[in-house]
């Protein structure tokens, strides 16, 4: 059993597999794939739908096991080390008999070390840092309210705020911006850009958006069709912060169009027959 990434690999799959099924009823997910991210990084995974990028988010944080190969974080196989993640999904999925203030703290509730901690500071200090972080997401003034109360684009702010709240070593985005309008996507980019340099979390972003992938991540993984494998692996040149002024620039469309192309070509590329 292999213990030790390297100095700088906090992500590691190696020649990782997905199989779902048995028999006749057997779908290969994903084929061996292997990627390595480094502590702090900002990666997107981009690709036809249904070519596991998902499924990488999901190994990765031990939601489910690999067929074959090896998932490393932090150094260990997954789930050998406690790592503390943030998730965002598409949906919010805020519950809605919570305030935003306790639906942002719900984190701090239940994963250590702070939930040894939330009986004494969760009206102190834990309240000061949820509240704190909605205001940096333009939600001051809404602790008090109900997800039912807001916009769409209000509770995609407060559900990073949960995924932020205890301070996650990696944070993992399913396409969080997806179900939004244009120019609020555009907004909480600005947002998670912002969040991201202040608290450099490692981020594995799954988009559909080349324009999104680009003006956030560093390096963007283009992966082809079903079964799932990484075939390009792209380093994002902008220098930060990026604006939305300069996603029109030529350089940046040159970069999305580069990528656009590679997923063409992905949707039909089979795997290499050895």
């Amino acid at each position: 059993m292999k213990d030790i990434v390297g100095p700088s690999a906090f992500v590691e799959l190696e020649k990782a597999t997905l199989t779902y099924g048995q028999g006749e009823r057997t779908v290969a997910a994903l084929s061996e794939t292997s990627i390595q991210i480094e502590k702090g990084d900002f990666v997107a995974l981009v690709g036809p739908s249904g070519c596991g990028k998902s499924t990488i988010l999901k190994l990765v944080t031990g939601l489910i096991q690999a067929t074959s190969g090896f998932v490393f974080v932090a150094g260990r196989e997954v789930g050998a080390e406690p790592v503390r993640v943030g998730m965002a999904f598409q949906n919010p999925t805020l519950l809605p008999w919570l305030t935003i203030l306790d639906n942002v703290m719900m984190p701090l509730k239940i994963v250590p070390p702070f939930r040894g901690q939330f009986r004494s500071k969760r009206h102190g200090e834990f309240r000061e840092r949820a509240e704190d972080l909605l205001a940096q997401v333009g939600l001051k003034g809404f602790s008090d309210k109900h997800p039912w109360e807001l916009s769409g684009g209000m509770l995609q702010r407060a559900s990073l705020c949960r995924a932020l709240i205890h301070d996650p070593e990696l944070l993992m985005l399913d396409e969080p911006f997806g179900a939004l309008d244009q120019f609020t996507r555009e907004e909480l980019w600005a947002i998670m850009q912002d969040l991201w340099i202040a608290r450099r979390p490692t981020v594995m972003l799954v988009t559909h958006d080349l324009k999104e992938a680009s003006y956030l991540a560093n390096r963007i993984m283009v992966m082809r069709a079903r079964p799932g494998h990484v075939v390009e692996d792209c380093a994002v040149p902008f220098a930060r912060p990026r604006t939305i002024d300069m996603t029109f620039s030529p350089e940046f469309v040159q970069l999305t169009q580069r990528l656009r192309e590679l997923i063409v070509s992905a949707r039909t590329q089979k795997e290499p027959v050895s």
